[in-house]
């Protein structure tokens, strides 16, 4: 049962956004709760313009960047952008690409496979770009721990210009020009960014410099948004700031798409013709299809999809991606079912490490992901290669838990390792995952609490079911995207009584239907069919809900976040028992 936290509004704040912006109570409570107190903040917040955009030039190393990709153009040198095989990575070569293209020059690009190379940049193609006759190598999404790489290729006469959003480790690389706003000594303001977040920036300074008319460049500019809004959502960013501007107007314009292979990458996860995804959309539908290619095959694929100028080969396209992405779909639920096969149900470590032989490792950090999200706990699941005696390994973790603090503590095992807070990978001989285990387990039980295991659920407001109306939904969406750092808002309500038999949906979802003061809503809880059993006809129950459109019956329904027995006031409201910090009350 997950902990129910309330974050502390300051009622006069609330008072004041709904005074002077003219907005609903309840968007006002959100905003503050979110930290939007003021009421300029919260102004530039809800209308959000391209004129917002940060200029590119405050960034370090802007002008270095592109006075050389101006010269490279110029003088029609050969250029090669260096990426990720990630959705993040590819949609950052399209993008900075093709303003490479409008400036008049011509760019190759390289993406590493995930499995055959691994993350980053390496030698041998620095090598084999300067045979080719490359003078300028940008990198995007990655290259900022690539200090001998680059040194390399500044031996072979090829200038470098790194673009990377990850947290240096040290020096920065020797390249002519460095953009990352995480870097010392950069000034810029927003540091949040994606790696096709970077890209923009430079693409935006790129064609900022060819001294078009205000009105050519704004729409350049929102035709470029629509990819980089794809890399952004991907990459689950903090959605404030400029990312807000950029999946804003992303999302829009992917509405209206002209690039074919959005066209056909639209159609083949479900969307309409002009209806235009919001960002969960793009998270769960457009994000996976790009990944698939990265993790189950090569990510080339994705620069040709939003290359290629023949609509009837963009078809293809997205559909090899959507026949890799069920294929990374059935190899996910095959890895998960086998490491459920080796935990209990309820798992006393402090951290689980199941391995496998032979488990796909474009995978594992997925099924990772599965396992934090069922057991709250942080987990690294191995991929054993008993051919070489190499196990391959990638972790999630929960709030609590720094990952990367964790494998730097026991680095004298490794092969390889690199991540943050939240997400890491590895590598190691097969003979010492039993170590690694124990040492995880054992430096997890050390900083991780009981409480630590309890998954909280966030509570933005109480919102009764007579209070879900249109025009409720319209006031809501004026907070819209939603994303990572501006989360859909959590509501909860009670008593509600369930008015009919609790529904298994697909053997792993539950379906409810819930009634309150004469008005009864669907429910979907997604991953919980467990509680059926405990959810009998007539039962009061507290629920914890985001509200979705039902395409089924038309109106609204309930997503379920969490439900559970409804206790009286007097015996402790449920929905409302937990103080701001997460205390019991």
């Amino acid at each position: 049962m997950a902990r129910w936290i309330r974050p502390s509004v300051e009622p006069a704040a609330a008072e004041r956004l709904e005074r002077e912006l003219g907005v609903t109570p309840l968007v006002a409570r959100l905003l503050a709760a979110r930290g939007i107190s003021e009421p300029e903040e919260a102004d530039r917040f809800l209308r959000p313009h391209l004129s917002q955009l940060h200029d590119p030039y405050r960034m370090r190393g802007m002008r270095a960047a592109v006075d050389r990709l101006s010269a490279a153009c110029a003088r029609a040198e050969k250029i090669l952008i260096y990426g990720d095989y990630d959705a993040d990575g590819t949609t950052a070569v399209v993008l900075l690409r093709k303003a490479i293209e409008m400036a008049g020059g011509q760019a190759d690009f390289h993406l590493p496979h995930r499995v055959k190379d691994g993350y980053g940049m390496r030698e041998e193609v620095i090598e084999r770009a300067a045979r080719d006759g490359v003078r300028v190598i940008v990198s995007v999404d990655t290259g900022i721990t690539a200090g001998k790489v680059v040194g390399r290729a500044n031996d072979l006469g090829i200038d470098s210009i790194i673009t990377d959003h990850h947290l240096p480790d040290g020096a920065a690389p020797p390249a002519l020009a460095v953009l990352n706003p995480n870097q010392p000594g950069c000034g810029y303001p927003d540091k949040n960014l994606s790696g096709a977040g970077v890209a923009f920036k430079l693409a935006q300074a790129l064609l900022g410099s060819l001294g078009w008319e205000p009105g050519r460049l704004d729409k350049v500019l929102r035709s470029i948004l629509r990819i980089a809004v794809i890399g952004t959502v991907a990459d689950v960013v903090p959605l404030m700031g400029e990312n807000r501007i950029i999946v804003k107007f992303g999302l829009e314009g992917l509405r209206r798409p002209v690039n074919p292979g959005l066209r056909a990458l639209l159609a083949s996860a479900g969307f309409s013709p002009g209806q235009a995804p919001k960002a969960g959309g793009v998270s769960f539908r457009l994000a996976p299809r790009l990944n698939a290619a990265g993790r189950m095959d090569t990510a080339a694929d994705v620069i040709e999809l939003f290359t290629v100028t023949a609509f009837d080969r963009a078809v293809e396209l997205a559909a090899r991606l959507d026949r890799l992405n069920t294929e990374r779909q059935q190899a996910e639920a095959a890895i998960l079912a086998e490491t459920l096969e080796t935990l209990p149900e309820a798992p006393e470590a402090a951290f689980l490490v199941p391995a496998g032989q032979g488990w796909h490792r474009g995978v594992i950090g997925i099924v990772a992901a599965r396992l934090v999200e069922r057991f709250h706990r942080p987990a690294a699941v191995v991929s054993i290669d008993p051919v070489e005696g190499v196990a391959h390994g990638s972790g999630r973790s929960i709030r609590a838990f720094h990952l990367h603090e964790a494998l730097e503590s026991m680095k004298d095992l490794f092969l390889g390792f690199g991540g943050h807070r939240q997400a890491a990978g590895f590598s190691l001989r097969a003979d010492r995952v039993d170590e690694l285990r124990r040492r995880l387990e054992a430096f997890a039980a050390a900083r991780l609490t009981a409480e630590d295991f309890i998954p909280e659920v966030r509570i933005d407001a109480d919102l009764p079911l007579a209070g879900i109306s249109d025009e409720t939904m319209a006031a809501l969406a004026q907070l819209e995207p939603h994303g990572f750092g501006n989360p859909e808002p959590v509501f909860a309500a009670g008593p509600l009584r369930v008015s009919s038999e609790p529904r298994v949906l697909k053997e792993k979802h539950l379906g409810l239907a819930l009634w309150q003061g004469g008005r009864i809503l669907r429910a979907v809880g997604w991953r919980m069919a467990e509680r059926a059993a405990a959810l009998r006809p007539g039962a009061l129950v507290a629920a914890a809900f985001t509200i979705q459109p039902d395409d089924y019956a038309g109106g609204w329904q309930l997503e379920l976040r969490d439900v559970m027995p409804w206790q009286s006031p007097e015996g402790g409201d449920c929905a409302s028992n937990r103080s701001g910090d997460g205390r019991r009350s």
